[in-house]
């Protein structure tokens, strides 16, 4: 079956609502619904039941680079920086000296059990050689883990900040590969101003999307996520444009929004935690579509082979090696180990040498995906097991709640108070997302006039206002008076 205008809504929202359905109940059996995923795309596609001819790997790496944006966005905008904090340096080393070694370590490997070249060689680590943010985000929340010691902090920030890495060695290895005597020198060059370029600008796009989301005034609650999508494209699309690399820019710009009061943030915070399963989603099925299942069979035992050194060998020799000059213990080191899933992000690079036309690209993009399947097969399904076996679980019953958490999971309150705002309170004539309100306490109504006014980030405080607010605890409460600098009323 080819995919027409006529077909294409009917079949897409098929395949999305049987996704979502058996991806429901795919953890009852410990199988992750990423695999589920991929093989409802693979069952749908020319080789399966559904014959859905799909060979087009230029709309595949289209749809995986929006996916992408939309994943890791979202993952940066869930990222507390007070959490990450104290692991920074760790994340930091694991996502760019760890994915060197990778990629390195499983490259001379490669040369060594195949007749590719070297730099063929270095290609396949350097697409392998990050751990996926999709995988590690969708696993690790849907598992619900709560792991000890900043360890889901760790593994989080690794896996939303080393995609760039492994782009620019990807891109790098791709370009020695066609052109054998590019210098080396334009290659750190490239690195260089690709990471430098990329932290700035999205260090730069986080601090102008703050502005522009809270002193815009659109009218209509709707508009801000949208909003936010467009700023989102901006920034990546922008940097990618001064040669800087779009992926880190995102992220970087999605941490600094996460962690500032934004007006409307919990109706932003919601839509991106859909929008990213959706692309999640969509993301694997066309992955799934564009496979041939009879074309990975003939490298299915050299892709084992590959894939149990990546999992057994080369991520411990990267892990431990980077982390080698930090106090860690080393049941923590062997779990960060573990957990160096693979998914769909070097499906997508694997994409970069079929468009360029190599030689070896079918072979790459074959073994490349049987890799990131036994990846998540195999490690997805045993993090709780591991956990446990390494003593680095936490009870569910002492779980932390993450900040951003609470906009999405709407928890509930212990206590209901009502302020009075004074003439002579710092409040008045200020919007609320100025104010800066604790998360542990919200303002769900203010009595105005005798009448009620439902609050939003840009509602502006009046003198006699009653606030009534949800709390967590007194200590909320005290630190709302403290910024309001009035009485009860």
């Amino acid at each position: 079956m080819n995919l027409t205008t006529e077909n294409i809504l009917l079949i897409g929202s098929l395949l999305l609502f049987i996704s979502i359905v058996v991806g429901k109940t795919s953890y009852k059996f410990g199988v992750p619904t990423l695999i589920l995923f991929l093989a409802i795309g693979m069952l749908a596609g020319s080789d399966g039941i559904g014959g859905i001819r799909f060979d087009d790997p230029k709309l595949a790496q289209l749809i995986g680079i929006i996916s992408l944006n939309f994943i890791l966005f979202s993952g940066g905008l869930d990222t507390n920086f007070k959490a990450i904090k104290p692991i920074l340096k760790e994340g930091l080393i694991l996502s760019t000296l760890g994915v060197f070694l990778t990629a390195a370590t499983l490259g001379t490997f490669v040369w060594y059990v195949t007749d590719f070249t070297i730099y063929e060689s270095m290609l396949l680590g350097s697409i392998v050689s990050s751990t996926d943010a999709a995988a590690v985000f969708s696993i690790l929340r849907s598992k619900n883990l709560a792991l000890k010691t900043n360890l889901r902090p760790t593994l989080e920030l690794e896996s939303g900040s080393n995609d760039p890495m492994a782009y620019v060695l990807t891109l790098a290895c791709l370009s020695l590969v066609i052109n054998q005597d590019q210098s080396f020198l334009n290659m750190i060059f490239m690195f260089f101003q690709q990471m430098i370029l990329g932290g700035i600008a999205g260090f730069a796009f986080g601090k102008l999307s703050e502005m522009i989301i809270n002193r815009i005034k659109l009218g209509f609650e709707g508009l801000y996520p949208v909003l936010v999508i467009a700023l989102m494209f901006i920034t990546f699309s922008a940097t990618d444009f001064v040669g800087g690399n779009g992926f880190l820019a995102i992220y970087i710009c999605a941490v600094y929004l996460g962690n500032q009061d934004l007006i409307h943030k919990s109706t932003i915070l919601k839509m991106f935690d859909g929008i990213a399963w959706l692309m999640q989603i969509v993301l694997f099925l066309t992955l799934g579509l564009l496979v041939f299942p009879s074309q990975i069979i003939p490298y299915m035992g050299i892709g084992l082979l590959i894939s149990v050194f990546l999992i057994l060998v080369a991520r411990p020799i990267s892990v431990f090696i980077s982390l080698m000059f930090f106090k860690m213990k080393l049941k923590r080191r062997f779990y960060i180990s573990w957990v160096g899933l693979r998914g769909a992000v070097p499906i997508v690079f694997a994409t970069y040498p079929l468009l360029a036309g190599i030689d070896k690209a079918p072979m790459i993009f074959n073994i490349v995906f049987f890799i990131s399947v036994t990846s998540v097969l195999i490690q997805g399904t045993t993090l709780s097991l591991f956990a446990k076996w390494l003593n680095v679980a936490l009870p569910e019953k002492i779980k932390p709640i993450a900040e951003n958490d609470r906009y999405i999971l709407n928890l509930p309150k212990s206590a209901m108070e009502e302020i009075l705002v004074t003439e002579n309170s710092f409040a008045v004539d200020k919007r609320i997302i100025d104010l800066h309100f604790p998360n542990s306490a919200f303002i769900i109504m203010i009595k105005r006039n005798d009448k009620f006014v439902r609050p939003g980030g840009s509602t502006v405080i009046e003198a006699n206002d009653i606030l009534v607010l949800l709390l967590d605890n007194e200590d909320s409460l005290a630190e709302v008076k403290d910024i309001l600098k009035v009485t009860n009323g």
